[in-house]
């Protein structure tokens, strides 16, 4: 039986969901000036408050620090807003007048929006700006961990909105988050799309609740150190990924690989930038800490500082060390820090050469990171377009911290919070999703030619010249009609009908009659029909 808990959450559901969807009906009938200009009021407002709300996320959930949640926040209240600017969401999308067909955006309706602990008040910023965006309502389900300040940060942006002109109730938060509560925000049959960030298991639940959903996976990302590589350029932003928000977001590096010839400059290199080198027994415990016997990983060290995951793991490191990192020796089960940890600890990979480089990555990713992203810096094009053409990640990132690159801040991605992994990794985009994925397009589309006009087609084989069918008194199917009907159709093309050759085949008493000339190849088009047909042919091959 369901506890009370679970009732008054799926009855807040119901409620919130049949508010937001009345104002979903106002809201799409909105131009697209007043849209945006809810957008930028609501964006503002966001950024207004992004530090405090950093803050607050941090002190509630324990996750990452703030500085780093503060530049997440900035990403999704400037950079996103400003990135889109001039998008068209409603009503007259665009116009191709050489196929006269006329585009309209039509919203989705209600967005239901799963949110994560890790990233919660960046990824509320983030999801309700692109389904205001979209010209949609949004119903937002916080993690349980998260809930003050996921709901705080919805409350300052529905505000805005609603001063900006927005209806009312066009954003919800859910106060009495559950899991039943949840499955019943995805199955509500006023739900139009699911917008789902967290774990595997809500990721799967919102693909099969019934409903269209975008969600990610999980990002175990490798990147590659070639031998071209600026090393004194890629080792400071290695450690500048991996420690962004203690390693919270998906896209941060998991493992780094190099050729063995590049260890000690790089060891050094990383040494120079804060990071620990860990011992091979603190290796061990790391592993035994950081990872869950089911192979999942230990949500006590999600986010964590350095310096706490080392006393969790029994050894200490300076108070100023960026990330630890561990020099593993291969990948697999057998070697649990080669799997995704989210926290500032980076698996080191020593291999022969470049060869044994783009099999470890590769490796790297089907070891739970298929279709997210990949890394890698390089000063030579040929082997970073063949390393791009490798990966099974449908971002590969080209001299930049992974996270930064991943979500925008520091290449022209979409910036995002949802990172689509494509049909390998079970998801429906392989897009940074944004305000065109929650609308469906309607298409205005005129009359260009007759059904006739579509297709070039020969006349039905059975049909004579001057007849309804190209049978023969006796029942048999008339060689003459057949003749004829394919010369109609090679001369309707264009082909020219040649005489058979001197010497050629000859043709029997059938097909005696003056009649036009028909070259070997219609002769033996014809036969090979009527083999088909088991009739007998007129004599040609």
């Amino acid at each position: 039986m369901l506890a009370d808990k679970d009732l008054l959450s799926i009855q807040e559901v119901r409620t919130k969901v049949d508010k937001a969807y009345q104002a979903s009906l106002k809201f799409r009938n909105y131009t697209q000036q007043q849209v945006d200009a809810i957008v930028e009021a609501a964006a503002a407002a966001a950024r207004a408050n992004a530090r405090r709300l950093a803050e607050m996320a941090v002190e509630e959930t324990g996750y990452g620090n703030a500085q780093d949640k503060y530049i997440k926040n900035l990403l999704n209240s400037d950079w996103l807003p400003k990135r889109m600017r001039g998008v068209k969401t409603m009503g007259l999308l665009r116009e191709r007048p050489e196929d006269k067909i006329v585009e309209f955006g039509v919203p989705v309706g209600v967005v239901a929006a799963i949110l994560p602990t890790t990233n919660p008040t960046s990824t509320a910023f983030y999801k309700i700006l692109i389904s205001l965006k979209a010209g949609n309502a949004i119903v937002i389900s916080p993690h349980p961990r998260a809930h003050k300040s996921t709901c705080a940060a919805a409350g300052i942006l529905y505000q805005a909105a609603v001063a900006a002109g927005a209806p009312e109730d066009i954003i919800q938060c859910i106060d009495t988050a559950t899991l039943e509560g949840t499955t019943a925000l995805m199955r509500h049959e006023r739900t139009g799309v699911i917008l789902a960030t967290g774990g595997p298991a809500m990721v799967k639940a919102a693909y099969s609740s019934g409903k269209p959903a975008f969600g990610g996976g999980p990002g175990n990302v490798p990147v590659l150190v070639d031998t071209s590589a600026d090393l004194d350029d890629a080792i400071p932003k290695i450690v500048a990924g991996k420690s962004f928000d203690y390693g919270t977001v998906c896209s941060s590096e998991q493992a780094l690989v190099a050729e063995s010839s590049l260890r000690e400059r790089i060891l050094a290199l990383l040494k120079a930038n804060k990071a620990y080198i860990a011992t091979e027994a603190q290796k061990e415990a790391l592993g035994r800490i950081l990872v869950m016997p089911n192979f999942s990983i230990n949500p006590q060290c999600v986010g964590q500082a350095p310096v706490k995951l080392a006393r969790m793991a029994g050894f200490e490191v300076p108070a100023d060390t960026s990330i630890i990192c561990a020099e593993v020796g291969g990948v697999g089960k057998q070697h649990p820090l080669s799997m995704e940890k989210l926290s500032p600890v980076l698996a080191l990979i020593w291999v022969a050469d470049f060869a044994a480089a783009m099999d470890t990555c590769y490796a790297l990713l089907k070891f739970g990171g298929l279709g997210h992203t990949a890394a890698i810096y390089s000063r030579d094009d040929a082997r970073t377009r063949a390393y791009g053409a490798r990966m099974p990640a449908m971002r590969v990132l080209v001299n930049t911290p992974a996270p930064q690159g991943s979500t925008g801040i520091t290449t022209n991605l979409l910036p995002g919070m949802t990172l689509g992994c494509g049909a390998i990794a079970g998801n429906i985009t392989s897009d940074n999703v944004g305000p065109l994925h929650l609308i469906n397009v309607k298409r205005l589309a005129y009359v260009v030619r007759k059904p006739e006009e579509a297709f070039e087609m020969p006349m039905d084989i059975n049909q004579a010249p001057n007849g309804p069918t190209a049978a023969a008194p006796n029942g048999e199917i008339d060689h003459n009609a057949v003749v004829a009907a394919v010369e109609r159709y090679l001369a309707s093309r264009g082909i020219a009908v040649a005489a058979p050759a001197a010497g050629g085949p000859s043709c029997t008493a059938s097909c005696a009659a003056p009649k036009p000339a028909v070259s070997n190849v219609v002769a033996s088009v014809v036969d090979r029909f009527l083999a088909r047909r088991g009739e007998p042919s007129g004599g040609y091959t």
